[in-house]
């Protein structure tokens, strides 16, 4: 039987310039150019061809009608899968379902186009068709349905249509709309680095130079600032990312015309350069695979990246917990199922003699029974045991509070005393010759960004040049500046960390850390968990933060650690002096898990916390504190810019024949209960201190299970010390009064000891 393709007139746009004609032989072209006209309007739906534009149709390349086929297969395959998971949830049997329906044409082009295992995915929730053509099988599918522990996307962690499959490269989904961009742009970022850094080539798995990194969205993710976050940096770096936005014209029950100014998202991101786009109808599967070969060949060829604009419908309601009929006309449904992805290709099979009813009929009953003998199996398969709920928190292979990480007892301290600033600095000197993966961004860092002036300027190295010469000894490749854009550096990062490399990134002060707080809280600290395993992302991340900065005020003093302790998943690290800081910052880039590196800037220069170098090897483990001072009469657990304040309020209680023992966290979370309890233990009295405010702070937790599992060796309350349950103010006279000083300290300390 003879083969088809299809023929798209060029036609006139509403700004009248010539809309690109898809086409098989379009296809076939030899390096495409970006597309720097504005976009023009969607291919409505297919008319009926005359006589002289089928013959004129089949002079061009064309798939075959395998190919063909094929699609028509995955595609149905796609619908049936959606309508079992309705059948099982309407049946109890399942607990949720989100359908990819209308959607199928685009994605599986999409897949057609693209690599599996040589590719990176980073999918939504309607991408099941995609995911098909990529080589996940139904099975795989339903067993995310009835949350199997055998599913490879989350081994039973993750709703139904979460994407994951570390085989196939589909990097796991989150629910967050819109979180994936960034770390599909830091993905991508990891082949421009790997490409600049010849030591990379060897040390990363799964690098090959041309690789392509794919990324969807919906139209209301547009709405989302990490969006246009990701669009800049792919254009800026000219990275090798394929955005599709696959536009139902819905975001739930909002519309695209309230969604977004204009109605059209291309006509939004036409200025950006760099970038390739297109327009395509995407329930038409051959004007869809059009599309996205050259969207695919713009970036496998390095251009930068490509924008496929792709028109679908959603013939579901959003999901089972939604209702359409609640908000869209009778009318508007029925034009959008006469827009039907496998009704019409399915017509146009037979009405290209490329296939008979019968034929497709049989190819309908194959998969009825595969997707039927699929569920049968999935519902059968166990569900993750209890007990499991803990596994992959951490890395389980990699421990930072093991042995392996102390070394403390060998260190020989050299040279003359430094600052923490100093001794951070050449920690990371010393660890990015060690290991050629580290790479360290965020804003200001560089000495210089534009290079041509490395030499003729001091340089910044950060704003309070604890990157310092970072950049010119290692160059651009591997210390550079990110945009103001707190999200952006944290998701690159994701991205960057999944490939293989080691991100050390910097947000310039903790009191504007919030931006990123959706992707350290929903992605970074959960990817290891949520994947069962099957990914993770290292990430370092350091953080000047706290007050007692004369000025510093609202936005320059803050503190809420307890913020990040309580997120599973996470490493919590607060340093008081510079030997901890040093230890602490070498472990926390050698561990496999990701890590808040909280720096104290008032810390940083002081010259009571000063100290020789301890070698390029010295680490310090998390969770083993430190006691800086031994007493008997009471004691102290403390960490960070209170720990020299205890010290001096112990001085003087000292003086009033008080004896105080003081205990420094160094890291909090994972912290050191066993040294918490045999403080307590030998003291029978306690106070916790620290720089949040005193409600809801870290110090209540400690508090309380001080209070719940030492309650026997107690002779008085567990006191606290801490912040005024306030924000921090300028004045001088007022930050004294909110923050916690010396004086505080010393005063509880004397109320305990009289108790």
């Amino acid at each position: 039987m003879s083969d088809t393709k299809v023929l798209r007139l060029v036609k006139k746009s509403e700004d009248g310039l010539p809309e690109q004609a898809f086409t098989g032989k379009a296809v076939a072209k030899a390096e495409p150019k970006p597309v720097l006209s504005p976009i023009t309007k969607l291919t409505p739906p297919r008319k009926p061809r005359r006589p002289k534009q089928r013959e004129r149709a089949r002079e061009l390349p064309r798939l075959s009608r395998e190919e063909m086929l094929k699609i028509f297969r995955t595609m149905y395959l796609s619908r049936r899968l959606d309508d079992k998971e309705i059948q099982m949830k309407n049946q109890n049997r399942i607990f949720f379902q989100i359908s990819g329906a209308g959607h199928e044409a685009i994605l599986t082009a999409a897949g057609m186009c693209l690599r599996p295992g040589y590719d990176w995915f980073y999918p939504y929730y309607r991408d099941r068709a995609l995911c098909l053509q990529l080589g996940m099988t139904p099975l795989e599918m339903l067993l995310e349905s009835v949350g199997a522990e055998a599913d490879p996307n989350s081994h039973g962690r993750q709703m139904p249509s979460h994407w994951g499959h570390s085989k196939l490269n589909i990097v796991s989904q989150s629910s967050p709309t819109g979180t994936q961009l960034l770390q599909a742009v830091g993905c991508a970022e990891a082949t421009y680095r790997i490409r600049l850094v010849k030591e990379l080539k060897r040390r990363i798995k799964n690098f090959h130079g041309d690789e392509v990194v794919y990324v969807s969205l919906g139209d209301g993710t547009t709405s989302e600032g990490e969006f246009w976050e990701a669009l800049n940096t792919a254009c800026n770096l000219r990275l090798p990312v394929v955005f599709l936005l696959e536009d139902n014209g819905y975001a739930i029950s909002v519309p695209v015309e309230v969604q977004t100014a204009g109605g059209d998202v291309s006509k939004l991101v036409s200025g950006f350069p760099n970038l390739f786009r297109q327009k395509c109808d995407g329930t038409d599967p051959i004007e869809s695979f059009a599309v996205m070969q050259r969207a695919v060949d713009n970036c496998r060829k390095n251009r930068g990246p490509s924008f496929v604009h792709a028109k679908v419908i959603r013939p579901y309601s959003h999901s089972l917990s939604d209702d359409e009929k609640l908000y869209r006309s009778e009318a508007e449904r029925v034009t959008d199922a006469e827009r039907d992805p496998i009704k019409r290709f399915g017509a146009l099979l037979v009405q290209d003699g490329l296939a008979t009813t019968d034929e497709l009929q049989e190819i309908k009953d194959e998969v009825d029974r595969e997707v039927n003998e699929a569920a049968d199996t999935a519902l059968a398969s166990p569900q993750p045991a209890g007990e499991t709920a803990m596994d992959f928190i951490y890395s389980p292979k990699v421990d930072p509070t093991s042995a392996e990480f102390d070394t403390e007892d060998q260190v020989e301290l050299t040279g003359n005393p430094g600052t923490m600033v100093d001794l951070i600095n050449r920690c990371l000197h010393t660890e990015m010759k060690r290991d050629a993966r580290i790479v360290v961004f965020g804003e200001d860092v560089a000495d210089c960004s534009r290079e041509e002036f490395i030499n003729d300027v001091k340089g910044k190295g950060g704003v309070f040049k604890v990157t310092a010469n970072l950049q010119r000894e290692f160059g651009s490749k591997r210390v550079y500046n990110s945009p103001l854009a707190e999200a952006n550096i944290a998701g690159r990062a994701i991205g960057l960390a999944t490939r293989g490399l080691k991100p050390v990134v910097e947000i310039q002060f903790f009191d504007y850390i919030w931006p990123a707080f959706h992707q350290i809280r929903n992605e970074l600290a959960l990817m290891r968990w949520r994947s069962g395993n099957e990914f993770s992302s290292p990430v370092v991340i350091r953080v000047p933060v706290g007050g007692y900065l004369k000025g510093g005020a609202i936005y320059h003093s803050q503190s809420g650690v307890s913020l990040f302790t309580q997120i599973p998943g996470l490493r919590v690290v607060y340093p008081s002096n510079a030997l901890d800081a040093n230890g602490l910052l070498r472990t926390a880039i050698r561990c496999d898990d990701p890590v808040i590196f909280l720096e104290h800037k008032h810390l940083y220069r002081q010259a009571y916390n000063k100290s020789a170098y301890p070698g390029d090897d010295f680490m310090v483990p998390f969770g083993k504190a430190k006691t800086v001072r031994e007493g008997s009469d009471l004691s102290i657990i403390t960490y960070g810019a209170l720990v020299q304040r205890s010290v001096v309020a112990a001085r003087e209680a000292e003086k009033q024949g008080i004896s105080v023992e003081i205990v420094d966290l160094r890291s909090v979370n994972p912290y050191d209960w066993n040294a918490i309890a045999e403080s307590v233990k030998k003291t029978s009295r306690v106070i916790v201190a620290h720089e949040d405010s005193i409600s809801w702070g870290y110090g209540a937790e400690i508090a309380a299970r001080i209070s719940t599992e030492l309650f026997e060796h107690l002779d008085a309350p567990v006191q606290r010390v801490g912040a005024l349950d306030t924000f921090v103010g300028y004045a001088p006279q007022l930050e004294d009064a909110i923050l916690p000083q010396s004086a505080d300290v010393l005063k509880t300390i004397v109320e305990l000891h009289n108790y």
